[in-house]
């Protein structure tokens, strides 16, 4: 049957478009015909309503609920995303309404379109509260039908992919988003098609001139990358053969933002990466991957420190595949990726395989069951806090998993790198970390604030009445214990808070000679403005719960001016820094500020004030936002070790890691950390050390600059 004909007949001029055909073409490729059907009249109504309405680009508006719809073919999705797609607009853009789409279409339509729609009829007080409100909105609906997000990725990617046509200030806008929320979330589900092209588009936007730049460098390295990979390919296919194992040998080449994440996060020249070209070997089964894997490294050397196992131990989002780099002909490093056709289905689609391959397919099945665990802790974290408060925990949430450990029986449970034995105890099961009181890290005690490392086998120790402590919120790292901990210290009675926060800002004013009772009403008033609170009660019961923390309110009250007439002057004073507050201050990781540098402190709900180096791109956009901040200074004289992070790029010699690390212990600087990355030639030394201040540090920096084997030394820039 010739659908494109039925379509000509039945919609007037006005209401045709060339591009839906081809839509056509692609779905009855894999749908049967009477969701064919079905999708017609969904095109139609969608025709119908958006009659007349153009984009910005001039394009009948028609063209982008079908472009949505392709991209979702392209992953041979349902027929009800499909339709989605082709309406997700019309309750936003034309006086049609979800009644009117279930009516038509059924529930299921409805509420997908619904989750996917944003929340532009409500009134916010800002731009970022809506955008975070529709996030928070999409996300929940995500949790009832995965396929929710689906369609918003690609609603997504064609917004991105047209973008052009929007004011620059406002690509830019769009751009940031999809690289911090979109593109991640498309990670996280496992489908990598959309991953790498939201990326690389929003790279372009938001970064157009180091897109260029990467691009033309990129190409002038293809030409001679492509005749050294045939050479491979061609060494590779004759000994498979020989072996009897039948695979399929695929050139990669590693996508433009994943090349300048890497440069960026590990501070490498293009001509360090060793795995922007690679070749991807697929076979039938997982004992052939196996097979594969001891055949290339008797062919070629395997680079010490380089092979990953995915296969035993899957990504957090059910991505599976061997990793090895060898040392090709000359020397010359590539990655090799090893994995079966089911694997490579499901690192191409994630989740969305599961629509076309879930009666089979039982990798696609655990890709689904992971999306959904980490959706089932959306759940949890959306009752603490506002909608922006969720948007952030969300992001943080969002970036890969680092840390693999063991429970008592020996399961695997995936964490972030940085997280300690109460996001572990709090990743078991909530009730655990509410009642832990020890935690045993390779059958040893050790603090419940200890960081867990790869391949240790953590023990929680329980017991019965035992309650969270307020300051694990300080140390905590994941989302899901920083919300079970607030959780339960906003389920405190708040007569109980109030006191308690009383209590906590009197005890912190005496320091500072000042007593709560004598404060002038003046003084009390500025602070609720600096806070923007209603009432002193309110801030009292938000120190009880741990929401704001008494030194650094008694540090504001102590830094007010009184004029002669008994006026409180409006000037924001520096709060001094003595590197002595405890878990009442941090030092963000990001930027590890040090005495010397501007710094600034950003006040955080529950984790108290993290001090970060004015120049840290982690703050910037929010030095807009005043109720965050707090200006700080560091102390005259100030006293102690602070930690900082520098890269040293060495020549590769002998002792030479030895030689740069006498030489930092000669400055007396202690080293609490270093790693080791070897390219060819060279290598990247990375040394995690305490200093007393700048001056120390640029004494150390001159100290190993002043070594033959060094090239370069440079402190992270934050």
């Amino acid at each position: 049957m010739d659908y494109g004909a039925v379509i000509r007949d039945r919609l007037p001029a006005a209401w045709r478009s060339d591009e839906f055909e081809p839509l056509l073409t692609e779905l009855e490729a894999y749908l049967p015909q009477e969701d064919i059907v079905g999708i017609c009249a969904a095109y139609e109504f969608s025709a119908k309503a958006h009659e007349g309405q153009e984009r910005l680009s001039g394009a009948p508006y028609i063209t982008h609920p079908i472009a949505v719809a392709k991209i979702l073919a392209g992953l041979h999705l349902d027929a009800g995303s499909i339709k989605a797609a082709l309406l997700h607009d019309v309750v936003e853009d034309t006086p049609r309404t979800l009644r009117d789409i279930e009516k038509e279409f059924g529930r299921g339509v409805a509420l997908l379109v619904n989750g996917v729609s944003k929340l532009d009829k409500l009134h916010f007080d800002s731009v970022a509260e809506a955008q975070a409100e529709s996030f928070r909105k999409m996300l929940l609906a995500m949790v009832k039908d995965l396929r929710v997000i689906l369609v918003k990725l690609a609603d997504r990617l064609h917004n991105m992919q047209t973008i052009d046509a929007l004011e620059p200030q406002k690509r830019r806008r769009i751009a940031k988003e999809t690289l911090e929320i979109y593109a991640p979330i498309a990670n996280r589900l496992g489908i990598y098609s959309l991953k790498i092209e939201l990326e690389d588009l929003g790279f372009k936007t938001y970064c157009p001139f180091r897109y260029r730049v990467l691009e033309r460098s990129l190409r002038k390295a293809r030409g001679s990358q492509k005749q050294f990979l045939r050479k491979i390919e061609s060494n590779l296919r004759k000994n498979l053969a020989d072996q009897s194992i039948e695979s399929q040998l695929v050139t990669r080449e590693k996508h433009l933002y994943g090349i300048y994440s890497k440069m960026r996060r590990k501070h490498l020249h293009l001509s360090d990466i060793v795995d922007a070209f690679g070749l991807r070997i697929i076979v039938a089964d997982i004992d052939s991957c196996y097979r594969v894997l001891g055949l290339v490294h008797q062919l070629y050397k395997p680079m010490p420190g380089r092979f990953k196992d995915y296969i035993s131990i899957p990504r957090v989002n059910g991505y599976q595949s061997l990793h090895t780099t060898l040392f090709g002909p000359g020397g010359t490093p590539l990655e090799v990726q090893i994995r079966t056709e089911e694997m490579d289905r499901v690192a191409e689609r994630g989740i969305a395989a599961h629509w076309q391959y879930k009666a089979v397919d039982k990798h696609t099945y655990n890709a689904e069951a992971r999306a959904r665990e980490w959706l089932t802790g959306l759940m949890e974290m959306q009752k603490a806090g506002n909608s922006e408060e969720f948007l952030e925990t969300v992001k943080v949430d969002l970036f890969p998993d680092k840390v693999y450990v063991f429970t008592p029986k020996g399961d695997i449970m995936r964490l972030p790198r940085g997280a300690t034995a109460v996001d572990f105890a709090y990743a078991v099961h909530t009730d655990v970390g509410n009642r832990c009181v020890a935690v045993k890290i390779d059958r040893r005690l050790v603090p419940l604030k200890t960081a867990l490392s790869n391949g240790e086998t953590v023990e929680i120790l329980t017991a019965r009445g035992a309650k969270p402590n307020p300051t694990w919120v300080n140390f905590v790292t994941t989302a899901k214990a920083r919300n079970a901990i607030r959780t339960y210290l906003k389920g405190l009675r708040r007569d109980e808070a109030r006191e308690l926060g009383r209590r906590l800002l009197s005890q912190a004013l005496r320091p500072y000679s000042l007593n709560l009772r004598r404060l002038r009403k003046a003084q009390l008033e500025t602070l609720l403005k600096e806070l923007q609170a209603d009432d002193m009660e309110d801030v009292y019961e938000q120190l009880g719960l741990g929401e704001r923390l008494a030194p650094v309110l008694a540090g504001m009250l102590a830094q007010q001016e009184i004029s002669a007439d008994g006026e409180i002057t409006e000037q924001r004073k520096p709060l001094d820094i003595a590197g002595i507050e405890g878990l009442v201050v941090s030092y963000a990781r990001c930027c590890n500020p040090i005495p010397g540098d501007e710094v600034i402190g950003f006040m955080s709900s529950g984790r108290g004030m993290v001090i970060h180096r004015t120049s840290c791109h982690n703050v910037i956009e929010d030095r807009n936002h005043p109720t965050k901040w707090l200006p700080v200074d560091w102390r005259r004289g100030i006293k102690g070790e602070f930690q900082s992070e520098i890269h040293v790029r060495t020549l590769n010699r002998v002792g030479l890691l030895a030689e740069v690390a006498g030489r930092i212990s000669a400055t007396r600087s202690n080293i609490d950390n270093v790693t080791v990355e070897a390219d060819g030639d060279a290598s990247m030394l990375s040394f995690r050390l305490t200093v007393r201040n700048r001056r120390h540090l640029a004494q150390v920096i001159r100290s190993i600059r002043s070594n033959p084997g060094v090239v370069r030394v440079s402190r992270t820039a934050g």
